[in-house]
């Protein structure tokens, strides 16, 4: 059970990284998107992460709003 939730949580994740468009902005580099979200990790980490975290959640809320491309 715990693994079939775990490859579910996982599955979900990457359909973000699709849905943001990633995959083709990057050309399905896996390096390059892994290289931007450790600089989201690094900015989650500094001082300013409360507004990045603010202003990140918006744009997720409002891009989950919009109709699938």
């Amino acid at each position: 059970m715990q693994r079939r939730e775990r490859t579910r949580h996982l599955i979900e994740l990457g359909g973000l990284v699709v849905k943001a468009g990633l995959v083709d902005l990057t050309d399905d580099d896996r390096a390059v998107m892994l290289g931007g979200l450790l600089a989201v990790a690094d900015k989650l980490r500094g001082d300013d992460c409360e507004s990045a975290r603010l202003l990140w959640r918006r744009r997720g809320k409002r891009a989950f709003e919009r109709p699938r491309e």
